[in-house]
């Protein structure tokens, strides 16, 4: 099979100069390379960054009205052709099909808000506030802004990022995982095609060190990062350190607390929904669950039943869930239920050597349910990202949200009962960003801002919303006066209002 190959995109195309160093991206589904993908060294990166600046000394200069435009153009274009970004998402990632046309449909929602760019950036007026003195507020774009985005989500999450960081008058360069990045070079040829000057988004491939040169390069002005929290730390620190403004989104570990009064059909429907969609590679994905007495065994084994009817195979066929994304991966949460099972947790179902509809050098691991799961194992400390559901059970609404709230973790959380005082009391003591009540993955809608508490976040700004255009923009405050011929004289007395 002839591999295919994948390359920078730079100045408003390909950009092929002959990497030193590549990577290879595979198909999860079989196991085997499918392309191999340019990784850019610190000099390429300076290369594109300085075409990055070139193009944003001329596009923060664009009116509000072309910058619509062309997020509007956008829209129609990801629209009409979402079908092959879900489908490019599917033979990298290997999630399966529909997983993948939600993921655009709620990258496309980003866009859309984009879309209202002039009133998002809009500032404040306010005549005489002092005799013949106006004062206004006014949001200007940064430059040059950098976009770090995980495997798990290789359209959706540079979606959160891109088109309110360009409606706002930067220019980005994206640094897509190199496990899947074939969905950001389609997103930045469509973006080309509906009219954005070039330089303004640029797609740079690599590893770390290409992650240094953008968290280091004294040109990027903001860095916008999603992965894992160690590596979160690691790029606020570090572009922090450097004098840019950061947004790290890190790991997680969702917790949903189900109550006694809660309808078990429909929390376990939703565990299992929230547990193993994408294989459980989303940092949105519920890990635990936590059944408080008496509700446990009966949870459990509606749980398990659903639990049996998922299908695991190819993506592209008619399947429930997908393989894991590499496997290196697949080894390393594979090696949670081994140590599940040493620690004593009752396996109630095990993925290893899942019969998956797919071939057998696929990266499969079937759904994996864990009973009586205590806070001292690894499955439950550590964020797996993986299709491995944990089971924790809870005397009380009391015990269940001291364990909620003693987690360093505070991404996502839900809570299933049919107590509305105890719902609401849950969203006002629970220590987590993002709460559903009933709803079991309580991702925010584009007009709402994205992101967790603790561990979960480096940074003080969620994404997109409207904390996504104050992230992109500095706040400027003009104080003004236009004079008289009759002005009067000289004063050096402190200037105060009157």
């Amino acid at each position: 099979m002839e591999l295919g190959y994948i390359t920078h995109f730079v100045n408003g195309k390909a950009w092929e100069h002959g990497a030193v160093r590549q990577g290879e991206v595979y198909d999860p589904a079989t196991g085997r390379v499918s392309a191999m993908v340019d990784f850019a060294s610190a000099t390429d990166v300076d290369t594109v960054v300085r075409a990055a600046d070139r193009a944003a000394r001329s596009w923060r200069d664009a009116s509000l009205a072309k910058r619509t435009a062309v997020m509007f153009a956008v829209r129609q274009i990801i629209h009409e052709r979402r079908a092959e970004l879900a489908a490019a998402i599917t033979a990298e990632h290997g999630k399966v099909l529909s997983d993948a046309a939600g993921e655009v449909q709620r990258g496309l929602e980003v866009v859309e808000f984009a879309c209202g760019i002039p009133t998002s950036q809009r500032g404040f007026f306010s005549e005489n506030v002092s005799t013949e003195v106006d004062s206004y507020s006014i949001r200007q774009a940064l430059g040059v802004v950098a976009v770090i985005s995980p495997f798990n989500f290789p359209a959706m999450v540079p979606l959160w990022f891109v088109p309110i960081a360009i409606a706002c008058g930067n220019a980005v360069v994206l640094k897509p995982s190199e496990k899947d990045p074939s969905a950001s070079v389609l997103l930045a040829q469509w973006f080309a095609e509906a009219g954005l000057p070039e330089g303004v988004f640029n797609v740079v491939h690599g590893d770390k060190e290409a992650v240094d040169a953008l968290l280091t390069h004294r040109m990027v002005k903001a860095v916008s990062f999603v992965g894992s929290t160690p590596i979160a730390r690691y790029v606020y620190e570090t572009g922090t350190a450097y004098g840019k403004r950061v947004q790290a989104l890190g790991g997680a570990k969702n917790h949903m607390v189900v109550l006694p009064d809660a309808d078990l059909d429909l929390a376990a429907d939703a565990a299992v929904s929230a547990g193993f969609g994408s294989a459980g590679e989303r940092c949105m994905a519920i890990s635990v669950v936590v059944a408080v007495d008496p509700v446990g065994d009966e949870l459990v084994d509606k749980i398990s039943e659903r639990v049996a009817r998922i299908r695991t195979g190819d993506g592209r066929r008619d399947c429930d869930m997908g393989p894991l994304v590499t496997k290196v991966h697949r080894d390393k949460v594979s090696s949670y239920v081994d140590a599940g099972e040493r620690a004593g947790a009752r396996l109630v179902v095990d993925g290893r050597g899942v019969a998956a509809d797919g071939e057998a050098t696929g990266f499969w691991l079937g759904p994996t349910l864990f009973d009586h799961v205590t806070p001292q194992m690894s499955v439950y400390t550590d964020e797996i990202f993986g299709p491995v559901l944990s089971v924790v059970r809870a005397t009380s609404y009391d015990e269940a949200l001291e364990l909620v709230n003693g987690n360093p973790y505070g991404n996502g959380t839900a809570i299933y009962t049919n107590d509305g005082g105890a719902a609401r009391r849950f969203q006002h003591e629970v220590e987590v960003g993002m709460v559903g009540v009933n709803v079991p993955i309580p991702v925010p809608m584009a007009y709402f801002s994205f992101g967790g508490w603790k561990a979960s976040l480096f940074g003080d700004t969620h994404a997109h919303g409207a904390e996504g255009v104050h992230f992109y923009t500095r706040g400027k405050v003009v104080t003004s006066r236009w004079l008289d011929p009759h002005h009067g004289g000289v004063n050096l007395g402190f200037p105060t209002q009157h």
